[in-house]
């Protein structure tokens, strides 16, 4: 993804994360920062779509993946025509192998494929097993049409270049990362530092606990 691309990206993650959703215009509506409020919002932000692991089990994308974690997710190609995906693979394997063991206890890795029709569970797990990946980092692959909304949820979309969106390369360099309970959310290029991605998660956490 070029800069531009990466900007436009990124900017759509910004705004999509910042609507903390509409204000009540009714008497009697519920209260914008209600926990029955905040918990509709978050549910209504992600799409809840069944995917499937590299370990070829089904999971629901919100309530198994999202709900209540703190994650950190890319969208790759197993077979990435331009090799840019095992580079950001390898990238992310640092970030894991920093973060420690806190990977699959309170902060969880998920890489969605952009091409189902080639990333089956099988083809995903041995991709997963070419880096050595451990456990707490997922690798998803689902329906075709559920990839898509997932997606578009996660805000990997360029709205005015339609056909240029339909290009899957186009959105495997952008990590978006977020603590779900706290509606905190940020996003970075794929390719940044290992040891800034880190800490990028420890600074939208709030000091001193965790959700």
């Amino acid at each position: 993804m070029n800069r531009r691309g990466f900007l436009q990206n990124l900017a759509g993650l910004t705004v999509a994360s910042a609507i903390p959703g509409l204000v009540p215009a009714a008497t009697g509506a519920i209260e914008e920062n209600s926990e029955e409020a905040r918990a509709k919002r978050r549910r209504g932000r992600f799409v809840n779509v069944a995917l499937r692991t590299h370990e070829d089990k089904e999971v629901r994308f919100y309530d198994d993946l999202l709900k209540d974690k703190i994650v950190l997710i890319n969208m790759i190609q197993a077979a990435c025509a331009d090799g840019s995906c095992p580079l950001i693979t390898a990238n992310l394997v640092r970030v894991q192998q920093i973060l420690g063991d806190r990977i699959g206890r309170d902060i969880f890795m998920y890489s969605i494929s952009l091409t189902p029709e080639h990333d089956t569970p099988e083809v995903l797990r041995k991709y997963a097993e070419n880096f050595r990946v451990k456990p707490g980092w997922l690798f998803l692959t689902g329906k075709p049409a559920n990839i898509e909304a997932v997606r578009r949820s996660l805000g990997y979309v360029i709205a005015d270049r339609p056909l240029e969106d339909a290009i899957p390369k186009r959105h495997t360099g952008v990590v978006r990362y977020g603590i779900e309970p706290l509606e905190r959310w940020g996003a970075c290029p794929a390719l940044t530092n290992p040891e800034a991605i880190a800490r990028y998660i420890s600074w939208i956490e709030p000091q001193g606990e965790r959700p």
